[in-house]
């Protein structure tokens, strides 16, 4: 299913590559990793919300984002991905992985643009905000070790102003304060608990920072991931916000 908002069409293409385009640009964010792109991937239960896996060899990106090292995989952003393509990735990305064995990000036939988790840049004149994403260390995502999944400095989260309309899509994060005050059109949250704010968590950031649209995102691909979205639409619904679930 292809959502329509404000002259974008958003795809959520399952784990965390959602496809955000105009007329005249194509946003990419996570493409790829756990076979969504290669259609590979099977559903782990029946009767799960995801989207379906294809073969999917689009190669139609103007910007692809990569948030974090574990969503980083170099086959998916070639499937989306043409000479023309800039790479928006968070830097320190390279050597973070070590299950593996990974080609540096800024050795990809494309202009690579590395940033930080507080940024404000401009690619082919759409404008790309990055947000600090992490784990806060005395809360529940965290390794047996007491390790967050997602220490701080480990990511970012991407909003992108695509003809003027925000899509904002926080990463693998907690909910953070900065999150709170966030001006945003569109809203994808991550709703898979594992090591990102749950269901619950993301409806209430939703609730405070009132979008036009919410669509979840990063839920159900494997069994670690399973949530209720439409517990999650439902208590969204209930704020008076719209929400949508692209689940096909």
């Amino acid at each position: 299913m292809t959502v329509r908002h404000e002259g974008l069409t958003i795809d959520w293409l399952g784990y965390a590559t959602i496809r955000i385009a105009s007329e005249d640009c194509v946003v990419y964010t996570d493409p790829g990793r756990y076979g969504v792109l290669t259609g590979e991937w099977e559903p782990h239960s029946d009767g799960i919300g995801h989207p379906p896996t294809s073969d999917y060899r689009a190669e139609d990106a103007d910007i692809v984002c990569v948030t974090h090292v574990h969503h980083y995989d170099p086959d998916g952003i070639e499937r989306v991905a043409n000479e023309d393509t800039t790479i928006v990735a968070f830097e320190g990305i390279d050597g973070r992985d070590v299950e593996r064995d990974l080609p540096s990000i800024v050795d990809l036939p494309y202009e690579v643009r590395e940033v930080g988790n507080k940024e404000h840049i401009e690619v082919d004149g759409v404008p790309i905000w990055t947000s600090p994403a992490h784990n806060e260390p005395d809360g529940k995502h965290t390794l047996p070790d007491g390790t967050p999944y997602h220490p701080e400095g480990f990511g970012c989260g991407f909003m992108v102003a695509v003809d003027g309309t925000r899509v904002y899509y926080p990463g693998d994060s907690d909910v953070l304060p900065g999150h709170r005050t966030l001006e945003t059109s569109v809203f994808c949250p991550p709703i898979g608990p594992r090591a990102t704010m749950d269901r619950h968590e993301a409806a209430a950031l939703a609730t405070t920072i009132e979008p036009r649209l919410v669509m979840p995102v990063h839920y159900n691909t494997f069994s670690n991931l399973e949530a209720d979205s439409r517990e999650f639409a439902a208590d969204v619904a209930e704020a008076g916000i719209p929400v949508v679930l692209d689940e096909h």
